[in-house]
């Protein structure tokens, strides 16, 4: 008999044969992975080749996702199926044509913005939200055309609004948290998150301490009643996990992500100088192996048995099969 299906669809680990194993151990199915924060193309195309050398080195654990249907393959074969996407889109630098490019490569996701102004949109640190830009607009209808989903968990309220409603197919928050449960800058309020679900979108719950309540010590309880408040009040079906477990990361990782080249000063975003690296996963979600505890602790709740499943994975996958091929 086989498992529920779950799907993780957000996470930037130090990648290794031991996380892999751990990705089997917890039951992934599929995990949506972080390929580029601010690479340009080049860069971008060395971390693909990176990405081959491991699927051929360990082909028993994990394969490359392409499609929703790669995820019944990795299922029926005992592996986890690898999907990549861009916390920026610095990998198109300033050429729509790459978006057609990098899809062929085999990215999935791409975010508009990275926190900062990008050529696309407003990040949510900026003082002010100028919304979509005229290349933004182009790009989102060139993502759209050929499966690149749009991506604002980083991004600021009006772009992330603007976006839901100008693209032409539904788009996403990877990982991020109702900001009335914690507020925290890239935490989502309920008109953004109201936005992306109407237009038939998906928000993926963060785990990523700075954005739970309690940071490191919030509790599964408290976690799972935000995740059942937030089904009540935008539909369950539109809900899913994109964890954005950072496991095994040097500080020089996290420096990289906050900082790009953008900037001589280091930006601490929503850590501290006294702080500046990861902060400690809270105990009942340390890794991939448990995954499953969400699933208990949603159980654990009442939650109907179908919109478990729902959103332990079979959302994301829903949500693969209508969104990754190109249109026509």
């Amino acid at each position: 008999m086989k498992t529920a299906m779950r799907i993780d669809n957000l996470q930037y680990a130090n990648w290794s044969e031991k996380i892999f194993r751990q990705m089997r151990e917890g039951g992934l199915d599929a995990v949506h992975v972080t390929i580029a924060y601010h690479e340009t193309f080049r860069e971008t195309v060395l971390n693909f080749e990176q990405w081959n050398r491991w699927f051929e080195q360990y082909s028993d654990l994990i394969m490359k996702g392409h499609f929703a249907s790669d995820v019944d393959r990795a299922r029926e074969t005992g592996r986890t199926a690898i999907f990549f996407g861009f916390q920026n889109p610095s990998p198109i630098e300033d050429d729509i044509g790459l978006v057609e490019i990098v899809h062929t490569l085999g990215a999935r996701f791409m975010q508009l913005t990275y926190n900062n102004q990008s050529l696309l949109a407003t990040g949510c640190y900026e003082d002010y939200d100028a919304g979509l830009t005229r290349m933004g607009k182009q790009v989102i209808r060139e993502m759209n055309r050929v499966g690149l989903v749009v991506d604002m968990s980083h991004s600021g309220d009006r772009s992330t609004i603007e976006a839901a409603e100008h693209s032409e197919r539904p788009i996403a928050i990877t990982h991020a948290n109702p900001h009335e449960w914690m507020p925290a800058l890239r935490n989502k309020r309920d008109d953004v998150i109201r936005a992306v679900t109407e237009n038939g979108g998906m928000l993926g719950f963060s785990l990523y301490p700075h954005h739970l309540k309690d940071k490191s010590a919030c509790t599964l309880e408290s976690f799972c009643e935000m995740i059942a408040r937030t089904a009540a009040k935008f539909g369950p079906e539109h809900l899913g996990i994109g964890s954005d477990l950072c496991q095994d990361q040097p500080d020089s990782v996290v420096e990289w992500m906050r900082v790009g080249r953008w900037s001589k000063q280091i930006d601490y975003g929503e850590g501290s100088a006294a702080n500046p690296g990861f902060p400690p996963q809270p105990d009942w979600f340390r890794d991939n192996r448990d995954f499953g505890n969400i699933e208990n602790g949603l159980r654990a709740l009442g939650m109907d048995s179908g919109e478990i499943a729902g959103i332990m994975g079979d959302n994301w996958y829903r949500f693969y099969a209508e969104n990754f091929t190109p249109k026509g």
